[in-house]
This record gives structure tokens, C-alpha cells and sequence, in this order.
């Protein structure tokens, strides 16, 4: 590696950027009955902009995956930039339905391509354990930037200021990561076993690799499903939706800063199988609680998911080390597509929802929360086939070792 990387500078670049991605997410979780105000668009509409920030987030995430070892991550951080710089500064100005729709997706174009610059960067820069300890330590600040995010949109809500003031603040973290880029030396990327787009294809249609792509298509939406419609949903569970969000996301950053031992000890099929059982448990309990039991079932949560995203990555970048940074961006790109195609599918069982009970003569604030709480029992479904995946993963990685994996075997294994 060339002397002259400043890798903390690189990684703490990286957290900033990422910090961006997670405060449009938190913000726009934090406005979107403005949004459904301002607009005068249903719940399921409302879930159309949602699917652009996670579809958008998806594409660059792919097409930044095969190129990252030809541009290098450099170049796709500053497309992240300038795509942050557009999203935002159409999204403040945004006067209609339809002008929101393409300054959301632009701006989620920006998050995906933090996503295909900075992972495989931070996993060239670690090695071993230290590769998914990192990650985890990366991706604590999307749970940490959604915190910022939730807290910035509760105190400026409450003082009644307008939604385009709140993503207005995102500049902030935007101009910071572009400043500490600015200048420095970036890795040359690494390439495990000497090859490149060939070598990472051959890796990517491996029955491992497409094993974990399906997981990695119900971890991420069994995470971002809850979160992103947590303000609509809970609005009238008795608890603070915000600061609901705020403790998830708040747990889920120290639980990712403190991941190396947990991960050391479990590995990352234990972890994983123990997140969807936590998740299970958190989201079934946050679909029957209310009052001060909605604050205990969003920790239970907060455990379950906190682990998903970071480790689904560290087990490829470990395990199946030849896919290398495009087999990264498949794998973020599959979660945030998942995630964007059930966005409009989770606010039209909400519409659904609010009618049935409103035709049970249920109105007002008390037929919201039964709706909410149907909505998010339909959710329980995504960890539930996880537990049984990552119990059939556990079984047939047990005795595997990071780096050395036998894939003859492994591979040949008959996962359904």
C-alpha cells in the first residue's frame, strides 16, 4: 500500500459520506405525512418517493460495482458528490409530485454510489476480521446519521419549519466529506486471486453468493421497512415516532462500534442467524405494543437489525473474497432494490388498512394505529424465512474458516 494513504482521513471521509446517505433517509422518514400534506398524495404515493431514494440507491450501486476497478473510488465519490449536490438542491425546490420523484432519485443515486465507493475501499484498506469489524464501525454512522437525521426533523418540525428547511441541512455533512476527500491518495485496488471482472463474475454466480443475495434482499427490507415508515405508522401508538427512531438507530450505531468482539465470538453466521431472530421478535412485539412497550419492542428491534447490513457484507468480502468490490455492490445494490420494490407495497397495505378499519367505523387517531400495527404484522414474514436461511448457512459454514473456504464443497451443498 503506498505510504503517503491517510486511511484514517479515507475511513473517517467515508463515515461522513455515509452520514449524508443515512440523514436523507432519516429526514425524509421524519416528513412524510408534510410530504402526503404538501402534495395531497396518498400513503402508497407517498411510497413511490420512497422506492425512488432505495431504487436509485440500488442502480448505483450496481453500476458502480464494475467499474470501481476501472475508475477507482475516487472518481465514484466524487459522482456521489455531485449527485448529493443536485438531489438536494432539486429536492428543496421541488413544486410538484413529479419533480420530488426525480430529485429523490437523484439524490439517492448519490447514496448508492457512497456505497459502491466507500465499502470496497474500507475492505481494501482492512484485512482478516479486521475487514468486517471495520465495516461494522463504517456502517455505524447510517444508523448514527439517521439519529442526527430523526433529532434535526423532530426539533424542526416542532418549531414548524418547513420540510425544505430540513434537507436543507444536509449540505452540512455533504461539504464536509467532499472537503476531507479533497487531495488525498486513494488505494489501488485490491484483487484477490489476480483477476478482475472475470474473476468476480464466476464468484458472483456461485450458489454461495446467490444464496446470500436472496438474504440480503429480506435483511435489508426487514431493516428499512419499520424504519422509513415508522413516523406514519406509530404516529399514534403512544410513543414519540421520531424518538422511537432515534433509539434504534441510536443502539444500532454503538451496537456496529462495538461489533469486533461479538463478531470474533458468533462469527458471521451466528450473527446473522441471531439477528433475524431478535428482528422477528422486535417487530412482532412493535405491531401488538403501545404506549411505553413501544420503546422496549424497539430495542428488541434495534438488536435484531443492527448487525444485518455490515455483516452481509463482511461474510462475502470474508468467505467469498473473489466477487471483490463488484460482488459488494450487487450485494448493497440487491438490498436497496428489494427495499425500493416493496416501498410503494408497504404504503398501499397501509391505504389498505386504514380503509378496512374505516369501514369497521374505526376513524381518527385510533384507527391508525390498528392500521399501522396490521401493516407492520405483515412485515414479520421477512425475518421469519431468514431465521430458517441462516439456520440452513450456519449448519453448512460451521466449521469454515474466512479466506480459505472449500468451495467444491460448500458450494455444491443443496441450499433452497
Amino acid at each position: 500500500m503506498n505510504l503517503t494513504i491517510n486511511r484514517s482521513r479515507l475511513f473517517n471521509a467515508s463515515c461522513f459520506a455515509l452520514i449524508t446517505t443515512a440523514m436523507s433517509f432519516g429526514i425524509r422518514a421524519g416528513v412524510l405525512t408534510q410530504l402526503q400534506e404538501s402534495f395531497s398524495i396518498s400513503a402508497e404515493q407517498v411510497g413511490f418517493i420512497n422506492q425512488m431514494a432505495f431504487l436509485s440507491f440500488a442502480v448505483a450501486a450496481v453500476v458502480g460495482g464494475p467499474i470501481y476497478n476501472i475508475i477507482g473510488p475516487q472518481r465514484i465519490a466524487w459522482v456521489a458528490f455531485a449527485s448529493h449536490i443536485v438531489g438536494l438542491g432539486l429536492t428543496v425546490s421541488a413544486t410538484s409530485y413529479e419533480m420530488l420523484l426525480v430529485a429523490t432519485f437523484i439524490l439517492g443515486f448519490g447514496n448508492g454510489m457512497v456505497e459502491a465507493a466507500c465499502n470496497p475501499l474500507i475492505a481494501s484498506m482492512y484485512s482478516g476480521n479486521e475487514t468486517t469489524k471495520m465495516l461494522n464501525r463504517f456502517h455505524m454512522w447510517y444508523p448514527g446519521g439517521i439519529v442526527i437525521g430523526s433529532l434535526v426533523s423532530q426539533f424542526m418540525t416542532s418549531v414548524n419549519l418547513d420540510w425544505r428547511l430540513q434537507f436543507g441541512v444536509i449540505f452540512i455533512p455533504t461539504l464536509a466529506y467532499a472537503a476531507m476527500f479533497l487531495g488525498q491518495q486513494f488505494p489501488v485496488t485490491r484483487v484477490e486471486g489476480g483477476s478482475l471482472i472475470g474473476q468476480n463474475l464466476k464468484a458472483i454466480f456461485s450458489p454461495l453468493y446467490l444464496f446470500m443475495l436472496a438474504c440480503m434482499s429480506l435483511t435489508a427490507i426487514s431493516e428499512f421497512g419499520p424504519n422509513q415508515w415508522i413516523e406514519p405508522i406509530m404516529k399514534n401508538a403512544g410513543a414519540n415516532p421520531m424518538a422511537i427512531l432515534a433509539i434504534v438507530t441510536g443502539l444500532m450505531a454503538v451496537g456496529r462500534f462495538f461489533a469486533g468482539p461479538i463478531v470474533h465470538r458468533l462469527n458471521p453466521t451466528g450473527v446473522l442467524l441471531g439477528s433475524s431472530i431478535f428482528t422477528a421478535i422486535g417487530i412482532y412485539s412493535m405491531s401488538q405494543a403501545s404506549g411505553s412497550m413501544i420503546y422496549v419492542s424497539a430495542i428488541i428491534f434495534a438488536i435484531g437489525v443492527c448487525y444485518f447490513w455490515p455483516t452481509m457484507l463482511g461474510f462475502v468480502a470474508e468467505y467469498i473474497p473473489k466477487a471483490g468490490a463488484f460482488g459488494l455492490s450487487i450485494m448493497g445494490g440487491i438490498g436497496m432494490f428489494s427495499t425500493s420494490i416493496f416501498q410503494p407495497i408497504i404504503g398501499s397495505w397501509l391505504d389498505a388498512e386504514r380503509s378496512k378499519v374505516a369501514g369497521r367505523g374505526l376513524t381518527g387517531p385510533e384507527g391508525d394505529l390498528i392500521a399501522g400495527q396490521a401493516t407492520l404484522g405483515y412485515m414479520v414474514t421477512f425475518p421469519l424465512i431468514l431465521i430458517v436461511a441462516f439456520s440452513v448457512l450456519w449448519f453448512l459454514m460451521r466449521n469454515r474458516k474466512p479466506g480459505h473456504v472449500d468451495e467444491s464443497v460448500v458450494l455444491n451443498q443443496p441450499i433452497q
